[in-house]
């Protein structure tokens, strides 16, 4: 680093200069920096469907594979992402937990266990660094809620924050070596995170020896001062930060030393040199590893014989999301993938004999429209600026415009387009978004006016904007032209923004209608798959949820259905935990999380048994709200109490005398396993299980250690270590599970304390089915 460059050259690169990018400063001899969001694809630096990327299913169904190699694969394919799009740091991966199934942002964590969510992190941040792109693991620390995130204050014990919420952040450190690591905005014990120099340089730094850098959330850096005293390198988005001039003139006023400023150029640029020269790694087929995840992260909870399907059967395949997948979740993990494999489509494609109805839907909202559109910039005066392809009503220019557009000339953008209807009767379109707008269908003005934001979290009208929805008729193949105008008002904005959308839906019958075409459907057919799920208004950044049902009428379609065929498939598209109330009425339970691009394909290999849905639980599935042991997560008075210390997920549930739907580590395979002998030495289990089944598969070995005398004081036991097992029938498979010394420890007096005494091992498939137990003595 050059000494001499002037303090307002340092302190520039510490500073985004635009939504994603850090500036070149030439006097450090620092080209830029390119960041994009993650963690299921790399989206780049454009939010628009016209930049296409791989989507790869959700975090919790990476889980749900419970296998870091194929984790490692996941990272390896989008370092290869990051470099088709020239970006430097994926922002990712998520490595908060599963506090309560009513986090907003639960689908985008891996689990509610800290060992599961570090190894697999681990090994993504394994796979995308390999690429030579850097990560930046988030969201650094207890940022496991949605309510006022970017304010509220978490009360933590130490212990609590040790054992649970520092603990996947550590792994990945001393596994991965992480480049870069993001602040949360929230606080922990009365200090903002970007602040908390305990945390970033007493523990992260010191204590685990990160030596990457730490940047700020999206405007989650507000004190310049505090910021660069507690270890904060970089401030993001720009060009108004905390960092940049004021931290110029903060070195220059003594409040903040040079030296301190060295440091965090000094680890921006280590940054720089890590990711300037991208290593040769073999080729990832994209579309083909996520129909692997896809399939691999299928959980079935429940199967009668009916899967996998045999033969020939006629298939009633019934729900709103068998026709519209919904593959991610909302947010900023939200990707744009080229195309998405709805279920109709994949089992149509894999040859089954497919009769589809709609039955119910889990959302109300309108979808983008899908008719060829263009999007044509004006200024203020109402002259050209640009006209630009638009893959789909939905239009999100964030920090960066189009060629040809100066967001300071920019007054008007327009979504037109010439819609030729496939179905006669009453369209629905509707303008998503908030600000001034005309809508135009042929020579009908059906709105110009203003929509007004119905939340205060900019964010939540971000992600979530209002649809303000016009009904027309239309008559099937006569063409219609249909224009959205925005007025955009740029007060306030921080940063160049155009969002809006135009939404359509066809014509549909009323609810009760799509109930009773879907009980004579199911009647007609030899198995009924029904797919149901959560919306984006229930699954989302922004926003926690509220309730676990499934929203709609969904609940009553499966029933109906169940009632009409006793062969019912439900599959479950949701990233996270919904009631389940007809589960033990139905002949299969299967989840399929949010499966990303390839989902209907992957659907159609593990129902007709070309792959084995490989998944087991990462979080526990309650079958009521009211039962879960851990369901606060709005802040009282700004402050937000994790007063149940270590006791979340399963290790609260074992606590209580209400049994979970679905305990965690559960999921059925295609075959069946025998657990035969388990042995333990120097700190290692060896795991024999044979597959007693008819077809090959593969098993997640699972092994909880346990106290031998109950201590109230700690969970009745807890995952110690975890494998994959594979055989042919009859074939049995060994795997080795390192038990180490830490899996025996608790955090008191500011250290790490092995608690000497005789323990067990359970092994075998899930939290409590442990066919083998194992004692030990330690030390």
């Amino acid at each position: 680093m050059d000494q001499h460059a002037p303090v307002e050259a340092r302190a520039r690169l510490l500073a985004g200069q635009d939504m994603w990018t850090l500036p070149a400063v030439p006097e450090l001899g620092f080209h830029g920096l390119v960041m994009s969001d993650g963690p299921i694809g790399v989206r780049g630096t454009r939010w628009t469907s016209g930049d296409p990327s791989i989507a790869l299913p959700s975090p919790t169904a990476l889980a749900a594979t419970w296998d870091a190699g194929l984790a490692r694969r996941v990272g390896s394919l989008l370092a290869q992402e990051a470099r088709r799009k020239g970006v430097h740091v994926l922002l990712a991966p998520t490595v908060n937990l599963h506090r309560s199934p009513l986090g907003g942002r639960h689908f985008e964590c891996f689990s509610e266990d800290p060992l599961l969510t570090g190894e697999l992190a681990a090994a993504y941040v394994q796979g995308v660094q390999s690429g030579g792109v850097a990560v930046t693991v988030k969201h650094f620390v207890a940022n496991d809620f949605e309510t006022e995130r970017m304010t509220a204050d978490v009360v933590v014990s130490e212990r609590a924050l040790r054992e649970l919420y520092l603990l996947p952040f550590e792994i990945v450190v001393r596994e991965a070596a992480p480049y870069g690591i993001m602040a949360a905005y929230n606080g922990v014990n009365g200090t903002a995170m970007s602040e908390h120099g305990e945390l970033l340089n007493g523990v992260l730094r010191d204590e685990w020896g990160f030596d990457g850098f730490v940047v700020s959330d999206w405007f989650g850096a507000r004190d310049t001062v505090r910021a660069a005293l507690g270890g904060l390198d970089v401030a993001m988005p720009g060009p108004t930060t905390v960092y940049g001039p004021a931290l110029a003139e903060a070195v220059r006023e003594g409040a903040v030393p040079e030296k301190v400023l060295d440091e965090h150029v000094r680890r921006v640029l280590e940054l720089a040199r890590r990711t300037s020269s991208p290593a040769e790694t073999p080729p990832v087929d994209g579309r083909a590893l996520a129909r692997e995840v896809a399939s691999r992260s299928f959980t079935l909870l429940r199967n009668d014989g009916v899967l996998p399907l045999t033969g020939t059967p006629r298939v009633a395949l019934i729900g709103g999301l068998a026709k519209e997948a919904r593959v991610m979740g909302g947010g900023s993990a939200r990707v744009f993938p080229s195309h998405v494999v709805s279920p109709l489509e994949g089992l149509e494609s894999a040859g089954l004999d497919v009769v589809y109805a709609r039955g119910a839907d889990p959302s109300r909202r309108l979808n983008p429209a899908a008719f060829p559109l263009r999007a044509i910039a004006y200024d203020t005066e109402g002259r050209l600026l640009g006209e630009y392809a638009q893959p789909d009503g939905s239009l999100q220019w964030i920090g960066q415009m189009p060629e040809g557009v100066d967001y300071g000339e920019l007054g008007s953008v327009a979504i037109r387009g010439t819609f030729v209807p496939q179905t006669s009767g009453e369209h629905r379109i509707a303008i998503e978004g908030v600000g001034a707008f005309k809508l135009t269908v042929g020579d009908d003005v059906l709105f110009d006016g203003t929509v007004a934001p119905e939340s205060d979290d900019p964010f939540a009208a971000f992600f979530f904007a209002p649809q303000t929805v016009f009904p027309v008729d239309l008559k099937q193949g006569m063409e219609v032209e249909v224009e959205l105008v925005h007025r955009l008002v740029k007060d306030g904005m921080p940063l160049p923004f155009v969002g809006f959308g135009l939404m359509h839906r066809e014509p549909t019958a009323d609810p009760d209608t799509l109930l009773s075409e879907a009980e004579a459907v199911a009647t007609a057919a030899d198995v009924a798959v029904v797919v149901v799920g959560t919306s984006k208004e229930v699954e989302s950044e922004g926003f926690d949820r509220t309730s676990l049902k499934l929203p709609g009428r969904q609940d009553e379609l499966v029933r109906r259905v169940a009632a009409a065929n006793p062969r019912t498939i439900v599959v479950v598209n949701a990233g996270s935990p919904v009631e389940m109330p007809w589960r033990e009425d139905v002949s299969a339970v299967l989840l399929t999380w949010f499966p990303g691009q390839e989902a209907g394909h992957a659907l159609a290999d593990v129902l007709t048994g070309t792959a084995e849905p490989g998944g087991r639980l990462p979080t526990t599935w309650p079958a009521r709200l009211e039962d879960c042991p851990v369901t606060e997560v709005t802040p009282v008075d700004g402050v937000m109490r994790y007063d149940e210390g270590v006791f979340i997920g399963y290790r609260a549930w074992q606590r209580t005398n209400i049994p979970p739907a679905y305990e965690f580590g559960s999921g059925l395979g295609y075959t069946t396993w025998s657990y035969e002998n388990a042995s333990y030495a120097d700190g290692v289990l060896t795991v024999t299980l044979r597959n007693t089944g008819p077809r090959p598969g593969r098993e997640i070995v699972q092994t909880y250690l346990a106290p031998a005398r109950r201590d109230e004081n700690r969970p009745s036991r807890w995952l110690a270590a975890f494998a994959v097992a594979e055989a042919a029938p009859g074939e049995s498979a060994t795997v080795t599970l390192d038990i180490p010394d830490r899996a025996f420890a608790i955090w008191h007096d500011d250290a790490w304390h092995p608690i000497p005494g005789d323990y067990l091992l359970h092994t075998g498939h899930s939290l409590t089915d442990t066919p083998l137990t194992t004692p030990l003595a330690h030390p």
